[in-house]
């Protein structure tokens, strides 16, 4: 595990009627600044990434379902440039995994439909899509071992260079 990625496990209140968690508290997270939520839904063998800018603070989870999280270390003057962590996360097993500044994610959906849901935390303006570093999720260089060999990509995803 690289150390700069924290792994957040949560309580969990269940009852008759379900199961209630705190997905975040400001309190826990005194030096960030959360500026905006994100949430994805994608069905079963979506794989969305890799992507990554070098400002964001990124806290995620899963709303619903259960998805293969990908975090590659892309700061080349790092010892652990280009080292990867993967993590199973999954509404059932609360947990959250905040991903520092200088990582790309990727995440895979692994059930019928998965609800991703992130949190932001970044200085100055927002860096869009468009001014991120998008990498292929199969780049040797990285070599994830996905268990999927056709995920379902998006335009942008499907032309992301390899490094």
């Amino acid at each position: 595990m690289v150390k700069e990625i924290k792994i957040i496990k949560k309580s969990v209140f269940n009852d008759h009627r379900g199961r209630l968690w705190t997905s975040w508290k400001q309190s826990d997270y005194k030096n960030l600044k959360f500026n905006q939520d994100k949430i994805s839904i994608s069905k079963k063998n979506t794989l969305r990434g890799f992507h990554c800018d070098f400002k964001s603070w990124k806290l995620i989870t899963s709303a619903y379902g259960k998805f293969l999280l990908v975090a590659v270390n892309m700061n080349k003057n790092s010892k652990n440039y280009l080292k990867h962590n993967s993590f199973i996360i999954d509404h059932t097993n609360p947990k959250t995994v905040l991903i520092p500044p200088h990582y790309a994610n990727a995440h895979l959906c692994l059930s019928k439909f998965c609800i991703f849901h992130y949190k932001w935390s970044y200085k100055g303006k927002y860096v869009d899509a468009k001014k991120q570093l998008s990498i292929r999720w199969n780049d040797p260089k990285i070599n994830v071992k996905w268990p999927i060999k056709k995920p379902i990509l998006s335009k942008r995803d499907s032309k992301s260079k390899f490094l």
